[in-house]
């Protein structure tokens, strides 16, 4: 049976338990260094990205044991999402030292590079564009944000042929500074893009064409990627309440309609006259968590960034 810690961490019926040491490899053998984005695959597979060279990718079984690991060549493996097609799987690989977004098989073949759109004439220089995260629409267009380069979103067909783009840096409420990440939003009849604007401490939606429709406010919370699992939003808060306070991090879970319900190590969501106070790291229990994953028993993994070389953590709901 699993040994759990002893504190609770949540509120409002989302309530937590660590998996005391749950996914620790032998770092001499299976080494991270970042632990950047993980995705499941269709068979409940959990597959982690990390920036270390002797295996990009661990892939584990949700008791935490070993399952397989590949990858030497992705020195700035950033971000990691999955993708089916009629049934075949594919992961979207981010690189901000290469600089380039990898569409590759679930054992780690490449089959498609996208590298940086010269055409557009937004960049001089190919090292501008540092892509750190996609997203892939169930017809198989993907979005790449540029969230440590110009901060532009990048929209490509199926086919890699890029389409149009939107966003950058500047002073409108639709421009983007720390486009960290990127998900499609498909709890409407319409679906949408949920976009990272970290420094700001919040989600911008966009349509698939790129106008501009909300801001979803998390004020306090540097927010990595949204992740949606049914019709909640979870994400991992890098820093609070601002991006200069280090090893300040914790997890957020906003609920259908977008209103943060529950905090995993940070203060308790307060909501005055509508508006959501400005939350903060009240447990260290996390140093930079960097991306959450849940499973269909509503499990939380969370990994994390610049955090001494740590393996994803396990929480039970409860």
């Amino acid at each position: 049976m699993a040994h759990l810690g002893d504190t609770i961490y949540g509120q409002n019926g989302l309530f937590y338990k660590q998996q005391l040491g749950w996914g620790i490899l032998d770092s001499r053998k299976n080494p991270v260094n970042d632990c950047h984005e993980m995705v499941f695959d269709n068979s409940g597979q959990l597959y982690v990205l990390t920036n270390e060279t002797a295996n990009n990718i661990l892939i584990y079984h949700q008791s935490g044991d070993l399952l397989g690991y590949w990858g030497h060549g992705f020195p700035g493996g950033h971000g990691l999402s999955i993708a089916d097609e009629g049934g075949s799987e594919f992961l979207f690989v981010t690189d901000t030292k290469l600089h380039k977004v990898f569409k590759m098989s679930l054992s780690g073949e490449i089959i498609m590079t996208i590298d940086c759109p010269m055409e557009t004439g937004l960049y001089k220089r190919e090292e501008e564009f540092i892509p750190t995260e996609t997203a892939i629409t169930q017809d198989g267009d993907f979005y790449v944000v540029d969230g440590y380069g110009k901060q532009y979103v990048l929209h490509y067909g199926h086919d890699g042929r890029l389409k149009g783009w939107f966003g950058g840096k500047g002073p409108e409420v639709w421009h983007l500074d720390n486009a960290h990440g990127i998900c499609v939003d498909n709890r409407n009849e319409m679906p949408t893009l949920l976009v990272t604007d970290r420094t700001k401490c919040c989600f911008k939606r966009f349509s698939l064409t790129g106008v501009f429709l909300e801001v979803i406010a998390i004020p306090g919370a540097c927010v990595c990627r949204p992740v949606i699992h049914r019709d909640m939003i979870f994400a991992a808060v890098l820093r609070s309440p601002n991006m200069e306070v280090m090893d300040s991090g914790f997890v957020v879970v906003l609920d259908a309609d977008n209103q943060v319900v529950s905090s995993i190590g940070g203060t308790a969501p307060v909501y005055q006259d509508g508006q959501l106070l400005a939350m903060c790291q009240e447990i260290p229990l996390f140093k930079h968590p960097h991306d959450v994953c849940i499973d269909a028993e509503e499990n939380l993994y969370v990994a994390q960034w610049s955090s001494g070389r740590l393996y994803p953590y396990k929480f039970i709901r409860v």
